[in-house]
């Protein structure tokens, strides 16, 4: 089962969602706000697709944080760390297409493309 993570007021959640659902993809939805950032499933994504993935640099929320904290983000431990005490920094969305397609970061037509033809 794919399993879409994110925060449903985004803009790019709100396009995945719909891309999804045009492509006849069944899917759940974990809501961060509502549900938290499951820390299994976060450690794996520190994995892959990386750290430096996960990140969402250009946001707002990123902006928001003291510089001290912004440069402390060096490797996975130190990004856990923020992304967990701050859900809205994870690059959205996050899709966990399965096993054999592995996670993805963000919203790419072309790449979910890719991973729905390999479900």
């Amino acid at each position: 089962m794919t399993t879409l993570y994110g925060i449903p007021n985004c803009d790019t959640v709100k396009r995945a969602r719909a891309w999804l659902g045009d492509h006849g993809v069944a899917y759940a939805f974990h809501d961060f706000k509502k549900q938290g950032v499951p820390e299994a499933e976060l450690d794996r994504w520190l994995q892959e697709p990386g750290w430096e993935a996960l990140v969402n640099r250009r946001g707002t929320t990123w902006r928001k944080l003291d510089e001290a904290t912004r440069n402390a983000v060096v490797d996975a431990p130190s990004a856990r760390a923020v992304l967990l005490a701050n859900p809205s920094l994870i690059k959205r969305p996050v899709v966990n297409w399965g096993a054999e397609t592995g996670v993805t970061t963000g919203f790419d037509a072309e790449a979910w493309t890719a991973a729905v033809n390999a479900l």
